[in-house]
């Protein structure tokens, strides 16, 4: 047996967790999650998107966001640039272990989304310019493992 994920939305509820510091660069995250979740099939009012101040609050309120147990799946969002100290450093591992703990201890996708660049321009591009829009490849990520685990169950 081969499992593989479909990309269709329909039916689907998709929570967000978008950090607003860098929040220019976050938006256009955002936005490009939105629009690969509807051009997939995910209608609006199943879109739900929740601000935090930055990106080391994203774990606990896509934990919470989990445990209402109303969404299929959790798309984090956010962007870390690294500066003169190494705040950069921590933030960015614990922001990656939090959010894989919650999708392990909830058992549901929740996707990791959350660019770290060592420099604006590296971002920039992250957030729909050259490298294209990390935002829109989590949500694609996201419908894609839904899918999965509903066809492993």
């Amino acid at each position: 047996m081969i499992y593989e994920g479909k990309l269709n939305g329909s039916g689907l509820k998709i929570g967000i967790v978008a950090a607003r510091f860098n929040e220019f660069i976050v938006s256009k995250l955002v936005s490009g999650a939105e629009d690969c979740l509807y051009r997939h099939d995910v209608a609006k009012e199943d879109v739900e998107v929740a601000w935090v101040p930055g990106a080391f609050e994203i774990p606990l309120v896509a934990q919470a966001m989990a445990r209402t147990k109303k969404y299929d799946a959790i798309i984090c969002l956010g962007c870390v640039i690294r500066g003169a100290t190494s705040h950069y450093d921590y933030v960015c591992n614990e922001v990656s272990k939090g959010i894989a703990k919650v999708s392990l201890d909830e058992n549901m996708p929740v996707m990791f989304g959350v660019v770290t660049t060592e420099n604006i321009e590296q971002a920039i591009e992250r957030a729909g310019t050259k490298a294209g829009n990390k935002g829109y490849d989590c949500a694609m990520g996201a419908l894609e493992m839904v899918s999965l685990l509903k066809g492993i169950k």
